[in-house]
């Protein structure tokens, strides 16, 4: 499995050399980790010449910073991004884990999902495999990926009308509440309607999600995507997610650009954190200045340990790394 690692990451570097794309290194260590409320960051000290400290933290993500370079003029990069999150232990997830990272300055959101056509292409011929697979389920890697917006995901799997909880600039909790409970599904009494959303996904969703062929989940709603652009309905946003065997490999956007809207978006998502957990991180003042400078682009994260999991079958992510950390729970 680790050697076929290493012939899936030179197989998706030759790729993207091809496409023109210059490949990136950026800092692991920030002042701010990223500022989406559920994502959990390690957190460090800075000490410089005089002993003075200064809180640092682990990246969540390089997503601040390659936009950044976007900002400075670069126009396709793409970065194998060693990542941090705490609080997330699990068999598809570790503590520190790699994502597949890269941004089209100038070019729309829909081209990521042809990338990503071709990136499970790539994976799959240099692992040697026909279908990818994981718990007993499997999909083709070379078929046509299935298209479904999460509006019809929630009709066709939970009997819930997700549109009807949206308008612009707002998400009815209570009603997305009596949907829920009307289709069987429990949910707690100060869940919100991010809550609810969450719970369905999980629940419906996510299972019935790549199996036979990878699913594009397009058309995210608004409320649940801080940092992509608005579609067409404002109510929805420039935002898809792959889907292969039932798990979720890569989350994309059109990326928002204006930072007015953009800093609004990020206090709401560090006040809902506060409020949940207690703590908030400081907001990236660098990545907003950039935005005023930065071209229409779309992004794309894909968790590259998940992607080598499918390709050899591995049934726990600590099978695909090559120095995985000790599971005190264990």
């Amino acid at each position: 499995m680790l050697l076929t690692r290493g012939r899936i990451i030179a197989a998706l570097r030759a790729w993207f050399g091809a496409q023109e794309f210059v490949e990136v290194e950026t800092a692991m260590l920030r002042a701010s980790p990223g500022n989406e409320t559920h994502l959990h960051a390690f957190s460090t000290a800075l000490i410089d010449n005089a002993g003075s400290s200064s809180p640092f933290y682990l990246r969540t993500s390089p997503e601040f910073a390659c936009k950044k370079l976007l900002a400075a003029g670069e126009r396709r990069i793409v970065e194998f991004a060693r990542s941090f999150r705490n609080r997330e232990r699990t068999a598809l997830h570790h503590p520190e884990f790699t994502l597949l990272e890269w941004y089209r300055a100038g070019e729309h959101y829909e081209t990521l999902m042809k990338d990503c056509c071709a990136v499970l292409r790539e994976a799959a011929l240099a692992g040697g495999v026909r279908q990818f697979r994981c718990r007993e389920r499997s999909a083709d890697p070379f078929a046509e990926p299935e298209r479904l917006t999460v509006a019809d995901a929630f009709t066709r799997f939970s009997g819930v009308d997700l549109l009807a909880t949206l308008s612009a600039g707002t998400a009815d909790g209570e009603a997305l509440g009596r949907a829920t409970q009307k289709a069987g599904i429990r949910i707690a009494e100060d869940d919100r309607w991010a809550d609810i959303f969450s719970r369905i996904m999980v629940e419906r969703i996510e299972p019935n999600l790549g199996l036979g062929r990878a699913t594009i989940l397009d058309e995210y709603p608004a409320a649940v995507s801080a940092l992509a652009k608005p579609a067409r309905d404002t109510r929805l946003s420039q935002r898809f997610e792959i889907y292969v065997c039932g798990i979720e490999l890569a989350n994309g956007f059109g990326e928002m650009t204006d930072p007015v809207e953009q800093r609004r978006r990020l206090e709401q998502e560090m006040t809902e954190k506060e409020r949940r957990y207690g703590e908030r991180y400081p907001i990236d003042e660098d990545f907003l200045a950039a935005l005023a400078h930065m071209p229409e682009a779309a992004g794309i994260a894909l968790g590259l340990d998940r992607l080598i999991m499918l390709a050899t079958g591995a049934s726990r992510i600590e099978q695909v790394l090559w120095t995985p950390l000790d599971d005190p729970s264990q």
